[in-house]
């Protein structure tokens, strides 16, 4: 009996295919309102172009995911991501971070929730090889004797990245970007990813002068450039 090759699979010249979150608190900052506006444009896109995935594509539409280098900094992720078009999906990510840990400085704690909606264009097919997309992001967080390692830069605004260091920060952020990763096919049902994304954040926050009370000492702002996401991710494809 002569099998057909799965139909996500495709092969490249010279090579092989296949080679090497909510939790809500009422927020009334305009940021959040444009984030969410931004949202439902992408999900309008995605309604647009959604009749050509479900001509005779019931299979290799849907997937779970987690991104490992997330999970490394103990915050437990998760994601699912679904075929919107012949060449296009569509995914959203949550990550929440509720832990508080023991220093010799105190406590210290980065507790966070993003959530992270994003359109993807595949160059091959969908869940294999290159793809180019566009993400936005939002969350909340309550961080204090951090150290905020990211790689870009802040700018135009207060030193957040002293400020939660000496005292506790609790507030919001929003933005976007553009990403580019990779998808490797690991077997029928399971696919390994790579990727990258740069762009823009604007942080809004209120600071205070010990990490679990006190009075508000200072609000304040902030901009960062630089990468805003960075993932390792395990699929499960249905």
């Amino acid at each position: 009996m002569k099998l057909n090759k799965p139909e996500r699979l495709c092969s490249f010249t010279g090579t092989a295919a296949g080679s090497p979150l909510r939790l809500l608190k009422k927020c009334k900052l305009p940021s959040i309102t444009g984030i969410g506006a931004a949202t439902a444009l992408l999900l309008l896109i995605c309604l647009l172009v959604a009749p050509d995935s479900m001509a005779g594509q019931p299979s290799n539409n849907v997937a779970l995911k987690t991104n490992l280098l997330y999970d490394a900094t103990t915050t437990p992720n998760l994601g699912i991501e679904f075929g919107v078009g012949k060449k296009n999906t569509f995914q959203i990510f949550y990550g929440l971070n509720p832990w508080t840990f023991d220093s010799s400085k105190g406590e210290r704690k980065a507790k966070h929730w993003m959530a992270m909606p994003e359109l993807r264009w595949w160059t091959c097919s969908k869940f294999n090889g290159h793809f180019l997309g566009i993400h936005l992001m939002g969350g909340q967080f309550n961080a204090s004797n951090a150290a905020l390692t990211l790689p870009g830069i802040f700018f135009s605004g207060n030193d957040i990245a002293k400020d939660v260091r000496d005292t506790r920060c609790q507030g919001y952020f929003g933005g976007g970007g553009f990403t580019y990763g990779y998808q490797w096919i690991l077997g029928r049902h399971w696919n390994l990813e790579a990727e990258i994304g740069v762009g823009y954040n604007h942080i809004w926050y209120d600071r205070y002068p010990c990490h679990t009370c006190g009075a508000k000492i200072a609000s304040g702002e902030s901009n960062y450039a630089g990468i805003t996401k960075l993932g390792l991710s395990i699929l499960y494809i249905f």
